[in-house]
């Protein structure tokens, strides 16, 4: 299951108290909508918040994906919050806080009751495990392994976060230092068999041209995709993360060459003055496969 879990390249924060907001979300484009149970909802508020995203995912309709941020499964909410929103309708969960493997086992397996309590394929929702801790970022690769429904995992490294506080780092617009950890991280994630890696965030909302850079520097690391807390930036991570008319006419381009090349019994070639072969193509088919213009 975990495989098949479709590309996201924008994943945009909306407050578990302010489902309405996700009409917001999907006008701005963004590919999945994250309605935070957690950090963006007082204590007070919880309760009333978790019925509301409940009623949201149940009605969820269209083309954007629903995630919803749980609380920590170190209090009772946390199994609360799963059996109020995991139903038809729930494409994953983000898991805050996450200590170590054994938090996703325990979560996975929850998930597991929940979904056949209401009919669904086991393994059919997402599994975000967020790595927040010194401890979670250095076990990326057995928190990426100790589920099939683990997916979308990478660093999120955002201006004054926990990731900040926990690492000790002094965060820079250019990202310089949380590089290592962001590359390292992603290694991780891959090794794990993890699909579709995503990093974030960008906290400066006015600042269009700064997460521009950002997200370049991520998707040149290799992620997929990025978490985002303002509709704004949707635009921008969507643009950066998918390839441009050009760069779909290279791949299309050297996939031909390639193939003709090896009709005539040759392996490498030059094309457009670049040695390629047949992993060239392979990469430039997964590209034209994963971003073909809808029909």
């Amino acid at each position: 299951m975990s495989s098949d879990r479709p590309k996201l390249r924008s994943l945009l924060f909306v407050p578990g108290n302010k489902v309405e907001w996700l009409a917001k979300a999907e006008a701005a484009g963004a590919d999945a909508a994250v309605l935070d149970l957690e950090d963006a909802v007082p204590e007070s508020g919880k309760a009333a918040a978790r019925e509301r995203v409940a009623e949201a995912v149940a009605n969820a309709s269209g083309t954007m994906a629903i995630f919803v941020r749980i609380n920590p499964l170190d209090r009772w909410a946390a199994a609360e919050d799963l059996r109020a929103v995991a139903r038809p309708g729930l494409a994953g969960v983000l898991l805050p806080k996450t200590r170590g493997p054994e938090d996703v086992v325990l979560a996975d397996r929850m998930l597991t009751w929940c979904e056949r309590e209401h009919g669904m394929p086991e393994g059919r929702v997402a599994l975000v495990p967020l790595l927040e801790s010194a401890a979670a970022l250095r076990g990326a690769y057995e928190i990426g392994r100790a589920a099939p429904r683990v997916a979308y995992l990478g660093a999120v490294t955002g201006k004054g976060g926990d990731v900040e506080r926990a690492v000790g780092y002094r965060w820079s617009p250019s990202g310089t230092e949380t590089l290592e950890l962001r590359s390292r991280v992603l290694l991780d994630v891959r090794a794990a068999g993890v699909p579709c890696p995503v990093a974030g965030l960008w906290t400066a909302i006015g600042d269009l041209d700064g997460l521009r850079a950002f997200a370049e520097q991520n998707r040149s690391l290799g992620y997929e995709g990025m978490l985002a807390i303002h509709p704004s930036h949707v635009p921008v991570i969507n643009e950066v993360f998918s390839p441009g008319p050009e760069e779909l006419d290279r791949y299309a381009r050297l996939v031909a060459a390639v193939e003709a090349a090896q009709a005539r019994g040759a392996g490498a070639i030059v094309f457009e003055g670049e040695m390629v072969d047949e992993a060239m193509a392979a990469r430039a088919r997964a590209a034209l496969r994963d971003h073909a213009p809808p029909r």
